[in-house]
């Protein structure tokens, strides 16, 4: 009987350990733009993928919570819960330009048009230069939040409107775009065009009436927004390389364990090497659902490509460096040349 009893006490301690363990797992809500599909939004993939890493890896330590379509609210919303301090409920976020140029201006210096040859050269590009390991540092010291990794969101931007086919920069005038931010408008003027602010959610309406031509997006947020039903052609100019920005709350992050901290930046990385797999592989498929769902698909030749190069990148060159100081563009333009050549 006491041997029973024994027993007994063994387990319920055992289990109020575990209970105990349960309680104090931290619990980290974790937000992003777009549904929650792992097929077409490649963001949601990368999120699950995070999750199930950063869980396997500190089991009952750390628990995370996802929150697609911007459920924590909008992107100048979360980032303000991003870089607020001794938050209860803490808070790890992808972010887009929109919610990260107006702290960080300089990251524009990444999205140079027609910077990068491939996937592999802008993969480099990040992983490995100089400049974003700077960037990562002054976006550290302005908000106190870490900056993880640039988690690749579809394939290269590309250009689709509703009225002709483009097949240089002439093709443009008198065309009106959406344009994401500043430098999207100063791309289009350089090429004859105008270019209009119109937030993700109002798009789809303001190509159906007309408000605008034309857009530049992946071809999976061409998809995700069912754009095609509004857009005749598409031209793959590899405008700019399509990414987003995971980013931890400072509190939250450097009060984790180094171990812990480890297993985080770990998991960022690798799920953002699973994603391009994923996005890179997708990408053909996907241009083909949307050459079957009508839109006329065209190619650049070396030579137009060169056209739109030299037309569009040294306007928008000249308005960054108005923008942000130079040192941070010479920086990011070494580091791609040297990212396209290792690439070849």
């Amino acid at each position: 009987m006491r041997r029973v009893v024994i027993c007994l006490f063994v387990i319920i301690f055992m289990l109020a350990i575990s209970g105990n363990a349960m309680a104090k797992a931290l619990t980290i809500k974790m937000s992003y733009n777009g549904p929650p599909d792992e097929v077409n939004n490649a963001v949601h993939y990368y999120a699950v993928n995070f999750k199930k890493l950063v869980e396997e890896k500190l089991q009952d330590k750390i628990k995370i919570e996802l929150y697609p379509d911007s459920q924590l609210g909008s992107e100048e919303e979360r980032m303000e819960l991003l870089t607020k301090s001794g938050l209860n409920q803490p808070i790890i976020n992808v972010a887009s330009y929109a919610g990260m140029a107006p702290v960080l201006p300089e990251l524009y210096a990444a999205s140079v048009p027609f910077m990068f040859d491939s996937y592999k050269a802008a993969h480099k590009f990040f992983d490995s230069g100089r400049y974003w390991a700077k960037v990562k540092e002054e976006f550290k010291k302005r908000t106190g939040a870490v900056l993880l990794e640039a988690v690749e969101e579809g394939g290269f931007l590309a250009f689709t409107n509703s009225k002709r086919e483009i097949k240089s920069p002439d093709d443009f005038k008198g065309l009106k775009f959406r344009a994401m931010d500043e430098g999207q408008v100063i791309l289009y003027k350089a090429f004859g065009a105008s270019g209009i602010p119109i937030p993700w959610t109002e798009l789809y309406m303001a190509l159906k009436t007309g408000v605008v031509d034309g857009q530049m997006n992946p071809a999976t947020y061409i998809i995700i927004g069912s754009l095609y039903e509004v857009q005749k052609y598409m031209t793959l100019a590899n405008i700019q390389y399509s990414d987003q920005f995971l980013v931890a709350n400072g509190d939250l992050f450097d009060g984790l364990p180094e171990a812990d901290r480890k297993v985080i930046v770990e998991a960022a990385h690798k799920a953002n090497v699973m994603t391009r797999q994923m996005v890179e592989s997708q990408d053909a498929k996907q241009i083909n659902f949307l050459e079957e769902k009508g839109m006329k698909v065209y190619a650049p030749k070396a030579n137009e490509m060169n056209a739109f190069r030299a037309k569009g990148q040294p306007a928008y060159i000249e308005w960054l460096k108005s923008t942000v100081d130079e040192k941070w563009l010479n920086m990011a333009l070494e580091d791609a040349k040297a990212a396209n050549e290792a690439a070849k």
